[in-house]
């Protein structure tokens, strides 16, 4: 008994730590929908500043803590979240995994640097690397309690329990029982809807890492006396404490803490009890990656993609269609070129280091099919690379020769690959990476602790081979040999991408639901490329550890890989040849920095991690972002000169687009839209699809801002402003589809409007169906119900503007009817609408005034009272009648004769 005890009470601890981190990673996910996996390297850092300042510099341990937590570690998240998160919040899953891996890799790496700095600067700090047996916020030595025979507290237990107990409860008040809480919820929903409703989503995210990284702080101020010094033992707590996060759903504090909790004392238990690990090498280090492992398999469900045309868009690529000599050219003169050096002008040592680099290229390139072409983050390349080398070099101890051998390790990888992405296909995007993490650190515990494989700390020798004249023993020949064998690989990818199979799989990153619809099998397609990653990771390993002439287990670690994937994907993981470009600048950056800067190995472990912060600024990587630059930079529009500005517009107009040209990403969609609607009047926006209708919204509405024009609020010019600045000027967009936040209670979307309950009652009063369900998540209502939780707010507190896309989509008739008298009553109480519709019939039905918007222009605006049926057919048929400028035929005004005048694109004039 008194031993279960024992293993419970010593699993509680580390169980509070895991609740600590747990809870940390839900609240920053449940403001910004990021996952950082640098949480733990967070955790080391303050651990670190706390041993340096109590230890080192002889503070206090109370106030040192206190200044870490409440100061330093907030101050950090605060400074991050301005740097990338933020960004990285905007961008895909796959750019925002990496990043914050590399976040992983350079923070502790920082605060070692930092440590190294102030040593030869003559400060008395402590050596910084693994130390162990430290003390805590609490008495040294720490204070013990004997419960029982054999089972004690001791104060630094008690310090880590309570001080968890009081977070977890200040957490879950804040999360579910104040504003601040309500609104961190919603801008995880709809981020882009918060700032339409006038709160600012980035203020929110910085609260939220503040308080996030204050918890990582705290967690690392308490585990110092139980870890120690070491970011590889935090990096291991930060990934089991994410099974406690997918426990909670990324949402629920309570169940984040709980299963830390119980994470902590079933680890424990498991490596008290379970007798049968004693004869397998490293099980018991390894639970924490098995409990990671099956909590993800069996708590994580992809989320649906049904009804999403692109869930990850590819870049444009504008060297398509040119000729092979353009695509091309250029890197196969870098190829020829480098291989001349070889021979020429390099040294033996350059020589080495370049051959090396190309050879780290081809497991480089792996990752180009897994991430790349397949959108899958693995995590487990390091793992392939070292299986495969210590297959090969066990073969070719016992006589095999060097192409067998390779080719049977190459094998051995792929197999491993299968085996990994079997069972961890269908979790996708984080989940996915994290599992592939837990299986890299069980190969590293477990596979590669078996001592018939790693033949002891020796490893095995890979001797480079020699076929026929070739010597590969040459470096100079070694160089050559992979820069055929890197262009074999490149060349192959290229091809692949350009075939049926390879359209089928980039159709399943972008899209995996149309693809299925369309024939094409999501999960054999995904396989496939994990499969043939995993290959090319292992052939690349094995020809590495024949320019190293030997490999161990230890050679390539699971944070290896780590470093791999930020680099490469920084450079640019969608193409190969930036992947060869990763594999050279890895190989001989930090030998540069070491001659001509410092001889610190913590620098360029910095500089590579923070290579993959650059994906906040380039998603798509460094290299292949210069095209995307210099193509924006030739097609963007030439700004409008001062001498074309446009007076002021009138206050009586309460919203004015004039001269608007706008787009994404240098496409333009509006050309020159001049719009205008007052107080009390209902402007509808009627065109066919792809007119534009939805992009002068989102200019209206401050979600984008247009290339030249302006944007007048009452007469007021706030063509800059942001929508969180529109909205607080009376300024609300209704967006397309639905504007609530599904994951939030009827009554929280209505508090996020109505603060006060009188006003909630009002509504509730006027939709009885609405308070009959309002403890119901709005996104389990109907289409109709949602609508109406969406404007009914507005009835009790009209906007100045509200602008309407496509309030009827979807909806049953009856509905639509109910939509468009609230709508009226909006109009009556003085709030100026644009309306964008389809339904052109029904709207005309309660429409003051109709623009007719075709291929970004108007091409006629006038009075509901003189829309003609042709006009109205050739405006959906996206015909502009008459001359370029818009007006009909036969008529010199936007109606014909004596129809009123217009400004340039069609508005009439006010």
């Amino acid at each position: 008994m008194s031993d279960l005890l024992g293993f419970v009470l010593s699993g509680l601890v580390s169980g509070a730590l895991y609740a600590l981190l747990a809870t940390g990673l839900v609240l920053s996910y449940s403001a910004s929908g990021l996952f950082n996996f640098a949480h733990g390297a967070t955790a080391y850092l303050c651990a670190l500043a706390f041993y340096e300042l109590h230890s080192g510099l002889g503070w206090p341990a109370v106030p040192a803590a206190v200044l870490l937590v409440c100061v330093m570690a907030p101050a950090l998240g605060w400074g991050l979240d301005r740097l990338m998160f933020r960004k990285l919040a905007r961008v895909g899953e796959t750019a925002q995994i990496v990043a914050t891996i590399g976040l992983l890799v350079a923070l502790p790496a920082l605060g070692l640097w930092i440590v190294e700095l102030l040593e030869d600067a003559g400060v008395s700090v402590k050596p910084a690397e693994n130390q162990f047996g430290l003390p805590g916020v609490g008495p040294s030595p720490a204070k013990s309690w004997q419960l029982m025979d054999g089972v004690g507290v001791d104060s630094d237990q008690l310090i880590t329990w309570v001080a968890t107990a009081v977070v977890a409860v200040g957490l879950w008040i804040l999360m579910r029982h104040t504003p601040l809480g309500l609104k961190l919820r919603a801008s995880v929903d709809n981020r882009s809807l918060v700032e339409l409703r006038g709160m600012s989503a980035d203020r929110l995210s910085s609260i939220a890492w503040m308080l996030s990284s204050a918890l990582a702080g705290l967690a690392g101020v308490l585990a110092t006396p139980l870890l120690g010094l070491s970011a590889h033992d935090f990096t291991l707590f930060l990934f089991v404490s994410a099974t406690a996060a997918v426990l909670g759903r990324f949402a629920s504090v309570p169940l984040a803490f709980a299963g830390g909790l119980g994470l902590g004392v079933l680890q424990n238990l498991v490596a008290g009890y379970a007798t049968f690990a004693e004869r397998i090498t490293g099980f018991r280090t390894a639970v924490p990656f098995l409990i990671l492992f099956a909590g993800l398999l069996v708590l994580t469900r992809r989320q649906r993609t049904a009804g999403t045309a692109a869930t990850d868009a590819p870049p444009v690529d504008y060297l398509a269609g040119r000729s092979w000599v353009r695509r091309w050219g250029p890197w196969t003169a870098a190829g020829l070129l480098l291989a001349l050096a070889l021979y020429t002008v390099t040294t033996p040592f350059w020589s080495g280091l370049l051959a090396q680099g190309l050879a780290l290229s081809l497991v480089f390139v792996s990752f180009t099919v897994v991430t790349g072409l397949g959108a899958m983050v693995s995590l487990a390349q390091a793992t392939f690379v070292t299986g495969a080398a210590l297959v090969a070099g066990l073969l070719m101890s016992h006589g095999w020769p060097f192409v067998a051998a390779t080719a049977v390790g190459t094998c051995a990888a792929a197999v491993l690959g299968a085996l990994v992405a079997l069972p961890a296909l269908r979790l996708g995007g984080r989940s996915l990476a994290l599992a592939t993490l837990a299986l890299a650190f069980l190969a590293d515990q477990v596979l590669f602790q078996m001592g018939w494989l790693r033949n002891g700390d020796t490893g095995w020798a890979i001797p480079r081979p020699v076929f026929g004249p070739v010597d590969l023993s040459d470096d100079r020949a070694m160089g050559v040999a992979m820069i055929v064998l890197v262009a074999l690989a490149v060349a192959a990818l290229s091809a692949l991408r350009d075939s049926p199979s390879g359209r089928a799989m980039l159709a399943v990153r972008s899209a995996p639901a149309a693809a299925m619809a369309s024939g094409v099998s999501v999960i054999r397609t995904q396989l496939m490329l994990f499969t043939l990653s995993a290959g090319l990771a292992g052939f690349g390993g094995v020809m590495y550890a024949s320019y190293s002439t030997r490999i161990t287990a230890t050679d390539f670690t699971a944070m290896t890989g780590l470093i791999w994937l930020a680099v490469v994907v920084a450079a640019g993981v969608r193409r190969p040849q930036f992947a060869v470009v990763a594999g050279l600048v890895y190989a001989v950056v930090p030998h540069l920095l070491s001659d001509y800067v410092t001889e610190s190995v913590h620098l360029p472990v910095l500089l590579f991690g923070l290579a993959g912060l650059a994906l906040a600024n380039d998603p798509d990587g460094y290299a292949a972002a210069v095209s995307t630059r210099l193509h924006r930079r030739r097609t963007t529009t030439t700004p409008r000169t001062p001498s074309e500005a446009p007076s002021a517009s009138s206050p009586e107009v309460a919203l004015e687009l004039r001269a608007v040209h706008a787009g994404y990403d240098g496409a333009p969609v509006l050309h020159g839209v001049d719009l205008a609607v007052r107080p009390g009047e209902i402007l509808a926006l009627l065109g066919p699809n792809g007119a534009g209708k939805s992009t002068a919204c989102r200019v209206a509405a401050g979600l984008l801002t247009p290339l030249t024009g302006q944007v007048y609020v009452a007469g007021r010019d706030a063509t800059r402003e942001r929508a969180v600045g529109r909205s607080r000027a009376g300024i609300v967009l209704a967006p397309e589809g639905r504007g609530i936040f599904p994951s939030l209670t009827i009554e929280e979307n209505l508090a996020l409007h109505l603060r006060a309950k009188d006003e909630r009652d009002a509504v509730y009063a006027r939709f009885p169906g609405l308070a009959a369900r309002r403890g119901v998540l709005a996104g389990s209502l109907s289409g109709g119900e949602q609508q109406m939780l969406a404007l009914a707010p507005l009835l009790q507190r009209p906007p100045k503007v509200l602008i309407a896309d496509e309030p009827s989509l979807g909806l049953a008739p009856r509905v639509v009817e109910e939509v468009f008298r609230l709508l009226t009553e909006l109009k009556r109480a003085g709030t100026a609408l644009l309306l964008v519709e389809e339904k052109a019939t029904e709207v005309l039905g309660i429409a003051s005034r109709v623009a007719y918007l075709t291929q970004g222009r108007v091409t006629w605006c006038g009075p509901r009272e003189e829309v003609e049926a042709d006009r109205l057919a050739e405006a959906y048929l996206g015909i502009a009648a008459g001359s370029e400028s818009g007006a009909p035929e036969g008529g010199g005004g936007p109606g014909g004769p004596g129809q009123p005048g217009r400004w340039p694109g069609g508005m009439v004039r006010p």
